[in-house]
């Protein structure tokens, strides 16, 4: 216990504190049935906090929390969240996660090896984005797909997301940041027609500001690396 509490700074705790508050309330208030969402959201929180720190761990919790969120998005028909994070956010994790492990800086497992994007890679990273977006727009549309637009925006921030994950660009909680927001409007809508929804966005909430830290965080680690280095 001990150790974590010195792993992490006061500052974190209190911003995982603050978080689990917020989605643990959320859940009582407006849900007290779905278990797997209140799971998910801690699951979820904890991971983004460890990835902060550039931890691997993040990424295998991260993982848990994809297929946890695609159960649940399933349950009220946002069949291209359930889709995105089931058969791209998971498995995107885990390749996140084994990249994490094989870069570790100056040998620390706990800690990863911050990248960037060449400028070759960047064109292609956003044609990609692009492809992908256009693609599940038509399934999504074929699916008859709940809120379709936000639906198809959320697709396009959370490739480009786990893309930046995966190569371990800072940038990675900038745009989980952004997918964060459209989350939020998503599930605002959903919570519209069923009031036990707005303990999802609590947790989408919770997210945003973690991952906004999360993205400070990063800016950190790369300046001090360079300086190491």
């Amino acid at each position: 216990m001990k150790k974590i509490l010195t792993y992490f700074t006061r500052l974190e705790l209190a911003i995982w504190a603050f978080s689990v508050t917020v989605i643990v309330t959320s859940y009582l208030v407006f849900d007290r049935e779905s278990y797997l969402t209140l799971l998910a959201s801690l699951v979820g929180i904890t991971a983004i906090l460890l990835s902060a720190k550039g931890n691997p761990i993040g990424q295998a919790l991260m993982v848990v929390f994809s297929f946890s969120y695609g159960a649940i998005s399933y349950s009220f028909a946002y069949y291209g969240e359930m889709i995105t994070y089931l058969g791209m956010s998971g498995p995107m994790a885990l390749l996140a996660l084994i990249s994490w492990l094989r870069n570790p800086y100056k040998g620390k497992r706990s800690e990863v090896r911050v990248s960037k994007i060449g400028r070759v890679e960047m064109p292609l990273m956003w044609l990609g984005t692009v492809a992908v977006t256009v693609a599940f727009y038509l399934i999504l549309r074929y699916f008859d797909t709940a809120n379709l637009l936000p639906s198809t925006l959320s697709v396009a921030t959370s490739f480009l997301a786990v893309y930046l994950t995966f190569r371990r660009s800072p940038y990675f909680a900038l745009a989980y940041a952004v997918n964060d927001v459209v989350l939020i409007v998503m599930w605002v809508l959903a919570s519209m027609e069923e009031i036990r929804y707005v303990s999802v966005v609590g947790c989408f909430l919770a997210f945003l500001a973690n991952d906004l830290y999360c993205f400070i965080s990063w800016l950190r680690l790369r300046r001090r690396q360079a300086q190491e280095a």
